[in-house]
């Protein structure tokens, strides 16, 4: 019997198409949470827009094999990249309350640099001096962004760890995509995500619904986090409506593009949403990125994009070297 399929080398051009839209919808996502935040707890809105997203999914679900597809011999990884991916979004959704859309964003963006990391660890691909590099300066240009040795309106080094380690989750649940994705359907992948967003909502809710747990915080990142629900604004709902159908979307989109394309070539496509999230804090919040800012993100930007290339040039493998095995 000939052994399970495994991941290909090559990168078609739908999944590049399926990454950029994703980094589309996301800043749509990422300018609707932060709108809403001033009013709302995160793990509320996490829990209206999953609500929301997993139909979406679902609706997807049938047109790729209908509720059989969830079936899964790795309920334990499912689970496990679920949890990665609300660590990724908890941590990140705190660092936007308090952040402008295009630090936080910019900062978010060494993912694609530490995916390649951990392509290293978990895919078996090699990396040279050029990678090596790369990475080394997209870490530069986090700190370019802290404004070493300046005060006033420095990004607080504390509050600027929030999006490095949610990208650092981010990445461990993309790697951990590419894997999966080998046995199931994106459209499966999505919706075990929005479950798992789901459970810990409600988790959260059972716990910390009431608000007791904000009382006397001054930190407006825990505030984000720990205050009580209300019932939304009827004004508000269509903006809920729309956050969770543009989380379904990028559920999908995230799972389908790391499904069929190479992780670190993926990744790096991800630099799209950089100029979408400069764009959009502008528009929409009137927030206008200063020289620090744009010194740190063509940093961060420019590594990124020098690993895309030399992905491109080499074509290095991110398979593992033998085949997965079913557990």
């Amino acid at each position: 019997m000939s052994g399970p399929p495994r991941p290909t080398e090559e990168t078609p051009p739908r999944a590049i198409g399926l990454i950029v839209l994703g980094m589309v919808f996301i800043t749509v996502n990422d300018s609707l949470i932060k709108a809403l935040g001033g009013d709302y707890p995160l793990h509320q809105m996490v829990f209206i827009r999953s609500a929301i997203g997993i139909c979406f999914s679902l609706v997807i679900l049938q047109f790729e094999g209908g509720f059989g597809a969830l079936r899964t011999a790795t309920p334990g990884l499912h689970l496990l990249r679920g949890l990665l991916v609300v660590i990724s979004n908890m941590l990140y959704f705190a660092a936007l309350a308090v952040m402008p859309l295009a630090d936080a964003v910019a900062t978010f963006f060494v993912a694609p640099l530490i995916i390649t990391v951990f392509s290293v660890v978990l895919l078996g691909e090699r990396v040279g001096l050029h990678r090596v590099g790369a990475i080394v300066v997209g870490f530069l240009g986090v700190l370019v962004m802290t404004r070493p040795g300046t005060g006033g309106d420095a990004v607080a080094r504390g509050t600027i760890l929030l999006p490095i380690l949610a990208a650092t989750a981010y990445a461990g649940m993309q790697v951990m995509t590419r894997k999966l994705g080998v046995y199931s359907k994106a459209s499966a992948l999505a919706v075990y995500i929005q479950a798992v967003f789901l459970c810990v909502s409600v988790g959260f809710f059972l716990v910390a619904g009431d608000g007791r747990y904000a009382e006397g915080v001054e930190s407006d990142s825990l505030v984000f986090l720990l205050r009580a629900w209300v019932w939304p604004a009827p004004e508000d709902w269509p903006l809920f409506i729309a956050l969770g159908v543009v989380s379904g979307a990028v559920g999908y989109l995230l799972s389908a593009s790391y499904k069929m394309g190479n992780a670190a070539t993926v990744s790096s496509f991800e630099y799209t949403a950089l100029p979408m999230a400069i764009l959009s804090g502008w528009l929409v919040f009137g927030e206008v990125p200063d020289l620090w800012v744009l010194a740190g993100t063509t940093l961060i930007a420019g590594a990124g994009i020098h690993v895309f290339m030399r992905e491109r040039r080499r074509r290095s493998p991110v398979a593992p070297r033998r085949p997965l095995r079913r557990v």
